[in-house]
Order: structure tokens, then sequence, then C-alpha cells
């Protein structure tokens, strides 16, 4: 029972008494079921969703700003806090000098401002403020709601001290555990030598803001046995070692119990390294840097029925081994491509290259082929008869720019590349690779290694801006706010996030080998989002 009640504890700091206040802030939905409506100046009327507070005021009641709005915080503290100096009009949004200047709000002046606009001296709210029609009962449980929504730091914060987790799977791939885990070991010593020299700076050539002397402090929680025990041994880890946040992280065929715990218990997962992520719209805490191989299936079904220059597929042949998580990509693609015949084949345990052969043995030339394999089985299609069929390779699986896709082959593979082109992400990968450099970091597997050191770049910064105000809810919305802004990315193009966006990268290319041999890559269409 205490480990019950200590995980309930650490859950989000918006967890609070009253689910009809909760229901109302964040969805929109009054007891009833019914939408709450609400007229925005000059005419227009919104309800339900569109009008939920947590769309400007956010899901941790701290506000943020919208170009050059201020849209102010909501919590208890920032409503119902007397008045103690003048403020600073430049404040942080969560800041007390960004809602100092004025009285506080009464319960009676709160529900005025939500119902007409009024603020508490008298003057109108900015126009932006919907104006609420709700009934006494409903206005008296989301005052309630707001007097909950409190400013205090999340477990994971204390003594000056930034406690974090990364997650390893059982059946991580060991080299992509090591590489990550030289990154994230690396960067908390660089991290914390910088704090115990004065200042908390972040480390990207984008500038840097201070922030207070906190260490950071990793946990590393290796999960183990079958998935099915993966949550209590995540509930007793949270229990023993409370952290703000997850970083990173490295998964192998599944991420779903990791996902499905930080969902709820509130707890911040960021960036982790898996190719198979949970897709969940309505989720709020895990975020990504793209959809993987999900994402590659519909990069792949936009090709054979969207791109009208190449001749309809009499049949789509899919072959993945039941074991991995081409199996989910190709369930997928077959969601992507609905009206065509599409096929599957699973390899199962046992002789690859004969089963392979089995799988390709009627292949015509208007077929279309796609393969979910990983090297070893790629590299088996040396020793069979060449297709002439159109076929579509696994990129994330197959080994991207390492892919033993064989020379006979390379003429009608295509690879699904989610990630920018080598040549175009020379700038964006120079300086991470160069940091490893500096701190004597083999490189071992560069795009897990570069996604860990981005994920906690882009960390640094986020909490960089956030005044003190360590709460799980906010980091998250900081993070989703300054991602935009973001100048190194990596492997990615361009990464942007949005309220209800948990992936940050969107699309991808189709590329070919340039030739029979090497590894070079070149474009065969254009950067597309499915």
């Amino acid at each position: 029972m205490l480990l019950v009640a200590l995980f309930a504890a650490q859950a989000s700091a918006q967890e609070v008494a009253d689910p009809v206040g909760e229901a109302i802030y964040r969805r929109g939905i009054l007891p009833s079921g019914q939408p709450i409506t609400a007229k925005r100046e000059p005419d227009l009327q919104i309800s339900g969703g569109d009008a939920a507070c947590s769309n400007c005021h956010r899901r941790s009641g701290l506000g943020e700003l919208e170009g050059h709005i201020r849209i102010p915080p909501v919590t208890g503290a920032a409503l119902f806090r007397p008045r103690v100096h003048d403020g600073n009009v430049g404040a942080p949004p969560n800041s007390d000098a960004a809602y100092s200047r004025r009285d506080a709000y009464s319960k009676e002046a709160l529900a005025r401002a939500i119902r007409e606009g009024v603020a508490v001296d008298g003057s109108q709210l900015n126009y932006l403020m919907p104006h609420y029609s709700l009934a006494d009962a409903d206005m008296a449980s989301l005052i309630g709601y707001l007097k909950g929504l409190t400013r205090f730091k999340s477990p994971g914060v204390n003594a000056g001290v930034l406690h974090l987790a990364t997650i390893v799977t059982p059946d991580a791939d060991p080299v992509k555990r090591r590489a990550m885990l030289d990154v994230l070991d690396h960067y908390f010593a660089d991290t914390n030598a910088a704090a115990l020299a004065g200042g908390l700076h972040s480390r990207s050539p984008q500038g840097a803001m201070s922030m207070p002397n906190y260490r950071w402090q990793l946990h590393i929680w290796e999960l183990t046995g079958p998935a099915s025990a993966w949550d209590q041994q995540l509930r007793t880890h949270l229990e023993h070692e409370p952290v703000l946040a997850v970083i990173s992280g490295v998964g192998g065929k599944t991420w779903a119990p990791i996902h499905r715990f930080c969902e709820q218990a509130g707890l911040p997962c960021l960036f982790p390294n898996v190719d198979l992520p949970v897709v969940a719209e309505h989720d709020f805490y895990s975020l990504y840097f793209s959809r993987g191989v999900l994402l590659e299936a519909d990069l792949i079904a936009h090709a054979i029925t969207g791109d009208k220059r190449l001749p309809a597929a009499h049949r789509v042949v899919q072959i993945y081994r039941r074991d991995d998580i081409g199996q989910q990509a190709a369930n997928a693609l077959r969601g992507g491509v609905a009206g065509v015949d599409l096929v599957d084949r699973p390899l199962r345990t046992g002789n690859g290259k004969q089963q392979l052969a089995a799988a390709l043995r009627d292949i015509g030339s208007r077929d279309v082929v796609v393969l979910w394999l990983r090297p070893q089985d790629l590299a088996l299609l040396a020793a069979l008869p060449s297709v002439h069929s159109r076929v579509f390779i696994s990129g994330l699986m197959g080994g991207l720019d390492q892919s033993p896709v064989p020379a006979a082959s390379r003429g009608v593979a295509v690879m699904v590349y989610a990630f920018d082109l080598p040549d175009h992400r020379v700038i964006q990968t120079d300086y991470p690779l160069g940091w490893f450099r500096i701190n004597h970091i083999p490189v071992i597997d560069q795009r897990v290694q570069t996604d860990t050191w981005l994920a906690c770049v882009l960390l640094s910064e986020t909490l960089s801006h956030m005044s003190d105000s360590f709460v799980r809810d906010y980091l998250v919305e900081r993070l989703e706010g300054m991602l935009d802004h973001q100048m190194l990315t990596g492997y990615y193009p361009r990464l942007s996030l949005a309220p209800n966006q948990r992936f940050a990268s969107k699309g991808g290319y189709l590329v070919k080998f340039a030739e029979p041999s090497g590894s070079r890559l070149v474009a065969e269409s254009e950067w597309i989002v499915p």
C-alpha cells in the first residue's frame, strides 16, 4: 500500500482532487458530459476542446508566451497571491514578478474574470480571453481546480540536484546501450563541472542562458525479464529513486510498457532511442524524435499509392521476421495501402537463406517487395537470384548507410530514409562529433550517440529557461515551445513540436545507393511528409 500511495503522490502536479474542475480545465467538458461554451471577441463562439483553458494556460497552468502576448499563469499561487511589488514586465511568465503587479483575486473576482473578461482591477482582459458560460457549481469546481495548481518542484529535485533516469530494456542492442551511456556519462560530468564552476550553461552554440547551480544525477534503470514485468520494476525504481524526467533510453522490440508507465506516473520521457515508438494521440509525457518504422511504413505507402509517375503495383509482398519490429511496420503499411493486393510472408527462426528464397520465389516485374529485415538477412540476398521488381528496404532496420544490400540488388532497391541526407547533415552533426572527440568517446553508433547528445542539449536548454520552476508538466511544455528555434538538429533537417504533437521530425526521403559498392546515398525523392 505504501508503494501505491507513493506512486500516486509522485504523479503530475495537476492530478488534483476535483475531477470536474480538471475536465473543464483540460478538456472543456462539463459534468453532464456536454461541452463548455464561450465567446471570444468580437463574436466568435467556441466550445468543448477548443474552449479548454489548457489550450492557452497549458496543462501546468503556468502559461506561456504567444508571440508578443504573455499568457499569464493561473495557478493558485499566481491568482490568489497578494500584490508584493511593481514587478518586472519582462519576467518569465511563470515567475513571481510576472503576476505580482496586481492585487490578489477573490473567488468572486475570478468568477467575473472568467465569465466577463474583467480583471481584478476592473480593466478588460486581453481579447484572446474567452467569456465562459458556467453555472455556479461548475465555476466553483473550476476555481477549486485552479487553486490546486500550485508552483512547486517535482519529485527528483532536491538539495541542488536534478535527478534524471535513463531506461534500458533487456532486449536492447548492447552496442546501442554502450553508445548511449557513454554520451550520457560524459554529458552529465560536463554539466556538473559547469555547475561547480559557477553556473550551468547550455553547451549548444546557440547561446548560454544560466540557471541555478544544479548538479545532474543519472539513475540507470535496467529492466529484466518479460515486458509484462517491467511496470512493477519501474514503479519500484521510481519509489526508491524519484526523478524529474527520463532522458534518452534504449529499447528493443517494444517500448509500450515504458510509455504507458510514464503516462500514468506523469513522468516526462524525452527522446528514447527506439525504432518502434508508441503512437497515442492524446498522451502527453513521451516525446520522440520520429515515428521510426511506422513513419517508414507511411513513406512507403505514399510511394506506392501517391507517386503517379510509377506504374500501379500489381501486388505488394512484405517480408519480415515474426519476432521483430518489422511485423508492426508491416501492419502499419497494410493500413496505408487500402485496395492494393498485399501479401505478408513472415520468416521463422531457422535457415534464413532458404526461407528468403521461398518468399521471393514468384516475384514478378510488376510486384513491389518490401523488406523489413536486419542486415544479416539483407546480406543473404547476394546468394539468391536477382529481383527485377521495385524493392523497398527499411533504413532503420537495414543499417542505413551501412546496409549490406548486394550489388546485384542495388539497381532496384529503394531505401526509406527518415533523416536528413548524409551530405546535408554534415554541419548539423559536426558539433556533436567534435564533442565526442574532445571527450574521447568512441563513435560506435553515430545515430544513437548523436540523438542522445541532442536529447541532453534540448533538456539543458529547456531547463535553463524554466526559472527554477522545475515542474514536470512545465518541462514538457517549455520543450515544445523552444524546439522550433533549435539550430542544431543532428540527423534531422528540422525539429518542431506543438501541443498534441509527440514526434519532432515528421518526414523522410526515398534514397538509392549511388554505386554498386560503397555507402554513398542519393535522393530518389524530395523530402516527404506523409
